[in-house]
Protein backbone atom coordinates (compact mmCIF):
# COMPACT_ATOMS: atom_id res chain seq x y z
CA UNK A 1 0.00 0.00 0.00
CA UNK A 2 1.12 3.57 -0.74
CA UNK A 3 2.60 5.07 2.42
CA UNK A 4 1.40 8.52 3.45
CA UNK A 5 3.96 11.21 4.12
CA UNK A 6 3.92 14.92 4.85
CA UNK A 7 5.28 17.72 7.03
CA UNK A 8 5.75 17.54 10.79
CA UNK A 9 6.39 19.98 13.63
CA UNK A 10 7.76 19.70 17.14
CA UNK A 11 7.98 18.84 19.88
CA UNK A 12 8.26 22.49 20.80
CA UNK A 13 9.96 21.67 24.07
CA UNK A 14 12.55 19.38 22.48
CA UNK A 15 13.23 15.79 23.43
CA UNK A 16 11.24 12.72 22.54
CA UNK A 17 7.55 13.23 21.76
CA UNK A 18 5.11 12.21 24.46
CA UNK A 19 1.94 13.01 22.49
CA UNK A 20 1.00 12.75 18.82
CA UNK A 21 -1.44 14.94 16.91
CA UNK A 22 -2.28 13.90 13.35
CA UNK A 23 -3.77 16.62 11.15
CA UNK A 24 -5.87 15.54 8.15
CA UNK A 25 -6.31 18.25 5.52
CA UNK A 26 -9.29 18.99 3.33
CA UNK A 27 -10.09 18.35 -0.32
CA UNK A 28 -7.70 20.06 -2.71
CA UNK A 29 -5.15 20.99 -0.03
CA UNK A 30 -2.18 19.06 1.33
CA UNK A 31 -0.29 18.56 4.56
CA UNK A 32 1.48 21.90 4.22
CA UNK A 33 -1.89 23.59 4.64
CA UNK A 34 -2.97 22.07 7.94
CA UNK A 35 0.49 21.86 9.51
CA UNK A 36 0.01 25.61 9.94
CA UNK A 37 -2.09 24.79 13.00
CA UNK A 38 0.87 23.14 14.72
CA UNK A 39 2.82 26.28 15.71
CA UNK A 40 -0.37 27.68 17.24
CA UNK A 41 -1.17 24.54 19.21
CA UNK A 42 2.39 23.56 20.09
CA UNK A 43 2.90 26.04 22.96
CA UNK A 44 0.11 24.39 24.97
CA UNK A 45 1.31 20.89 23.99
CA UNK A 46 5.10 21.36 24.15
CA UNK A 47 5.81 17.62 24.27
CA UNK A 48 3.63 16.80 21.25
CA UNK A 49 4.74 16.06 17.72
CA UNK A 50 2.39 17.10 14.92
CA UNK A 51 2.15 15.25 11.61
CA UNK A 52 0.09 16.34 8.59
CA UNK A 53 0.15 13.59 5.95
CA UNK A 54 -0.71 14.33 2.36
CA UNK A 55 -3.82 12.51 1.16
CA UNK A 56 -3.02 9.57 -1.13
CA UNK A 57 -4.57 10.81 -4.37
CA UNK A 58 -4.06 13.78 -6.69
CA UNK A 59 -7.05 16.10 -6.51
CA UNK A 60 -9.36 15.95 -9.51
CA UNK A 61 -10.47 19.53 -8.89
CA UNK A 62 -7.06 21.04 -8.11
CA UNK A 63 -3.95 19.76 -9.91
CA UNK A 64 -1.71 21.14 -7.16
CA UNK A 65 -3.66 19.54 -4.28
CA UNK A 66 -4.55 16.14 -2.90
CA UNK A 67 -7.75 14.33 -2.00
CA UNK A 68 -8.73 11.49 0.31
CA UNK A 69 -11.42 10.56 -2.20
CA UNK A 70 -13.28 12.08 -5.14
CA UNK A 71 -16.35 14.18 -4.42
CA UNK A 72 -19.61 14.85 -6.18
CA UNK A 73 -21.46 17.46 -4.15
CA UNK A 74 -22.38 15.94 -0.80
CA UNK A 75 -23.71 12.62 -2.11
CA UNK A 76 -23.94 10.45 1.05
CA UNK A 77 -23.35 7.15 -0.76
CA UNK A 78 -20.19 8.41 -2.46
CA UNK A 79 -18.89 9.92 0.76
CA UNK A 80 -19.32 6.68 2.68
CA UNK A 81 -17.64 4.70 -0.10
CA UNK A 82 -14.86 7.29 -0.19
CA UNK A 83 -14.03 7.27 3.52
CA UNK A 84 -14.12 3.47 3.58
CA UNK A 85 -11.68 3.25 0.68
CA UNK A 86 -9.26 5.78 2.18
CA UNK A 87 -9.48 4.57 5.80
CA UNK A 88 -6.69 1.96 5.52
CA UNK A 89 -4.22 4.69 4.54
CA UNK A 90 -5.02 6.66 7.69
CA UNK A 91 -5.03 3.60 9.95
CA UNK A 92 -1.64 2.50 8.63
CA UNK A 93 -0.22 6.00 9.09
CA UNK A 94 -1.49 6.10 12.67
CA UNK A 95 -0.08 2.67 13.47
CA UNK A 96 3.31 3.39 11.90
CA UNK A 97 3.67 6.85 13.45
CA UNK A 98 2.67 5.71 16.93
CA UNK A 99 5.15 2.83 16.67
CA UNK A 100 7.87 5.22 15.49
CA UNK A 101 7.59 7.24 18.71
CA UNK A 102 6.62 4.44 21.06
CA UNK A 103 3.20 5.99 21.69
CA UNK A 104 -0.28 4.51 21.84
CA UNK A 105 -3.83 5.62 21.09
CA UNK A 106 -4.28 7.15 24.55
CA UNK A 107 -1.63 9.74 23.64
CA UNK A 108 -2.77 10.31 20.07
CA UNK A 109 -5.38 12.72 18.72
CA UNK A 110 -6.83 13.24 15.25
CA UNK A 111 -7.66 16.70 13.92
CA UNK A 112 -9.42 17.08 10.59
CA UNK A 113 -10.65 19.88 8.37
CA UNK A 114 -13.57 19.37 5.95
CA UNK A 115 -12.82 16.11 4.09
CA UNK A 116 -10.17 15.42 6.73
CA UNK A 117 -12.94 15.63 9.33
CA UNK A 118 -14.91 13.02 7.41
CA UNK A 119 -11.86 10.76 7.53
CA UNK A 120 -11.25 11.41 11.24
CA UNK A 121 -14.86 10.70 12.22
CA UNK A 122 -14.83 7.50 10.20
CA UNK A 123 -11.46 6.09 11.25
CA UNK A 124 -11.38 7.07 14.92
CA UNK A 125 -14.52 5.32 16.20
CA UNK A 126 -13.69 2.16 14.21
CA UNK A 127 -10.32 1.59 15.85
CA UNK A 128 -10.39 -1.04 18.58
CA UNK A 129 -8.48 1.10 21.06
CA UNK A 130 -9.85 4.61 21.62
CA UNK A 131 -7.81 7.58 20.54
CA UNK A 132 -7.39 10.37 23.10
CA UNK A 133 -9.74 12.55 21.07
CA UNK A 134 -10.91 13.84 17.70
CA UNK A 135 -11.38 17.43 16.55
CA UNK A 136 -13.42 17.97 13.40
CA UNK A 137 -13.47 21.39 11.72
CA UNK A 138 -16.07 22.23 9.06
CA UNK A 139 -17.00 18.65 8.23
CA UNK A 140 -19.64 15.98 8.53
CA UNK A 141 -20.18 12.39 9.57
CA UNK A 142 -20.24 10.15 6.50
CA UNK A 143 -22.41 7.06 6.87
CA UNK A 144 -24.12 8.25 10.03
CA UNK A 145 -26.70 5.50 9.61
CA UNK A 146 -24.11 2.70 9.92
CA UNK A 147 -22.04 4.06 12.81
CA UNK A 148 -24.02 2.28 15.52
CA UNK A 149 -23.28 -1.07 13.86
CA UNK A 150 -19.60 -0.42 13.16
CA UNK A 151 -18.37 1.58 16.16
CA UNK A 152 -15.53 -0.11 18.03
CA UNK A 153 -14.38 2.64 20.41
CA UNK A 154 -15.65 5.98 21.69
CA UNK A 155 -12.99 8.70 21.79
CA UNK A 156 -14.31 12.12 22.83
CA UNK A 157 -15.09 14.42 19.91
CA UNK A 158 -15.20 18.18 19.41
CA UNK A 159 -16.90 19.51 16.29
CA UNK A 160 -16.21 23.10 15.19
CA UNK A 161 -18.13 24.77 12.38
CA UNK A 162 -18.80 28.27 11.06
CA UNK A 163 -22.48 29.14 10.83
CA UNK A 164 -21.88 30.92 7.48
CA UNK A 165 -20.22 27.94 5.78
CA UNK A 166 -21.68 27.69 2.26
CA UNK A 167 -19.54 24.73 1.22
CA UNK A 168 -20.41 22.34 4.06
CA UNK A 169 -23.41 23.72 5.97
CA UNK A 170 -23.02 23.87 9.75
CA UNK A 171 -26.21 21.85 10.20
CA UNK A 172 -24.17 18.82 9.10
CA UNK A 173 -21.97 19.14 12.18
CA UNK A 174 -25.12 19.52 14.27
CA UNK A 175 -26.43 16.27 12.80
CA UNK A 176 -23.08 14.59 13.39
CA UNK A 177 -23.05 15.71 17.02
CA UNK A 178 -26.52 14.29 17.56
CA UNK A 179 -25.64 10.93 15.98
CA UNK A 180 -22.41 10.66 17.95
CA UNK A 181 -24.18 11.45 21.22
CA UNK A 182 -26.87 8.88 20.40
CA UNK A 183 -24.02 6.36 20.02
CA UNK A 184 -22.73 7.29 23.49
CA UNK A 185 -19.76 9.29 22.22
CA UNK A 186 -18.92 12.30 24.38
CA UNK A 187 -19.33 15.13 21.88
CA UNK A 188 -18.98 18.90 22.00
CA UNK A 189 -20.10 21.35 19.32
CA UNK A 190 -18.71 24.85 18.83
CA UNK A 191 -20.50 27.00 16.25
CA UNK A 192 -18.50 30.06 15.20
CA UNK A 193 -20.67 33.06 14.41
CA UNK A 194 -20.20 34.66 10.99
CA UNK A 195 -17.48 32.20 9.95
CA UNK A 196 -17.43 30.44 6.58
CA UNK A 197 -15.51 27.35 5.48
CA UNK A 198 -12.49 28.16 7.60
CA UNK A 199 -11.12 28.18 11.14
CA UNK A 200 -11.40 31.32 13.25
CA UNK A 201 -9.75 32.20 16.55
CA UNK A 202 -12.74 31.08 18.64
CA UNK A 203 -12.75 27.66 17.01
CA UNK A 204 -9.01 27.30 17.35
CA UNK A 205 -9.20 28.25 21.02
CA UNK A 206 -11.92 25.65 21.61
CA UNK A 207 -9.84 23.01 19.84
CA UNK A 208 -6.72 23.90 21.81
CA UNK A 209 -8.60 23.63 25.10
CA UNK A 210 -10.08 20.27 24.07
CA UNK A 211 -6.73 18.83 22.95
CA UNK A 212 -4.96 19.92 26.11
CA UNK A 213 -7.69 18.26 28.17
CA UNK A 214 -7.73 14.91 26.34
CA UNK A 215 -3.95 14.68 26.00
CA UNK A 216 -3.05 15.77 29.52
CA UNK A 217 -2.59 12.21 30.83
CA UNK A 218 0.87 11.94 32.35
CA UNK A 219 3.30 10.26 30.00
Amino acid sequence: MFQLDGPSHGPEGGGAPKRLVVLLHGYGADGDDLIGLAPVLAPILPDAVFHAPNAPFPCAGNPFGRQWFGISGLDPHLMLAGVRAAAPFVDTFLDDTMARYGLDEARTALVGFSQGTMMSLHVGPRRKRPLAGIVGFSGLLAGAEVLKDEIASRPPVLLVHGDSDEMVPSRLSEIAARVLKDTNVETGLHVAKGVGHSIDQSGLTAAARFLKNVLETDA
